[in-house]
């Protein structure tokens, strides 16, 4: 007796049909997070020369949404964290870090004195309302992100900057984590803002 063995086989539909499912899952799978990226918008980001090294600052443009806004409300921290890096272009190999920086900011309320708080390293900022302390936030300004001592960094040479906001729920409490993993609510960043920097002279001695 012979077994057939066009039993498991699928005709030409069959596969077409299986393709497209497969195409339609994954464009639901992508499309969300293509959807909640950068809604941190970064604008002006400049590098100026002071005695220490070069100073960053840049614009976010975002708000909060209403369920970051109520997590604050009710002792959440949130914690953002801006990061830099300077590179230079290598035609033989991938592109040369020459710098990278983060700085963490912690965005918090305290129902004691119904004030919030942004705190930066040992520096604290309290605020009255909610849109005060992220109208600071998305201002950053003077922050060193490339120090006299950083090998490889010429003044008078072009490099390519780049810098981010983002907010890091890894550093939520446990349960928020978990929630956060896949929520839109709980997405909020931006993407790299690049642009070219010609680092000017930085002051001597005899210029002070």
């Amino acid at each position: 007796m012979m077994a057939s063995s066009t039993a498991c086989s699928r005709s030409a539909p069959e596969r077409r049909l299986a393709v497209c499912l497969r195409r339609w899952l994954l464009a639901l799978l992508v499309l969300p997070f293509l959807a909640w990226a950068a809604e941190i918008e970064v604008t002006n980001p400049q590098l100026q020369p002071v005695d220490d090294g070069y100073v960053l600052s840049a614009d976010f443009k975002f708000d909060l949404n209403p369920r970051l806004e109520e997590a604050v409300t009710k002792g959440v921290v949130l914690h953002f964290i801006a990061d830099f890096e300077l590179t230079r272009k290598r035609w033989y190999w991938l592109d040369e870090k020459l710098a990278a920086r983060n700085q963490t900011y912690r965005l918090s309320y305290h129902a004691l004195t119904r004030q919030y708080r942004l705190s930066t390293g040992g520096l604290h900022q309290s605020f009255t309302t909610l849109s005060e302390a992220v109208l600071v936030l998305s201002r950053l300004r003077n922050w060193l992100v490339i120090e006299r001592s950083d090998k490889g960094v010429k003044p008078g040479e072009t490099y390519d900057a780049a810098v981010r906001l983002r907010l890091d729920v890894a550093q939520l409490p446990r349960p928020f984590q978990i929630t956060a993993l896949g929520n839109k609510d709980w997405s909020l960043s931006s993407d790299w803002k690049s642009w070219p920097a010609d680092l000017a002279p930085l002051p001597t001695a005899e210029a002070k």
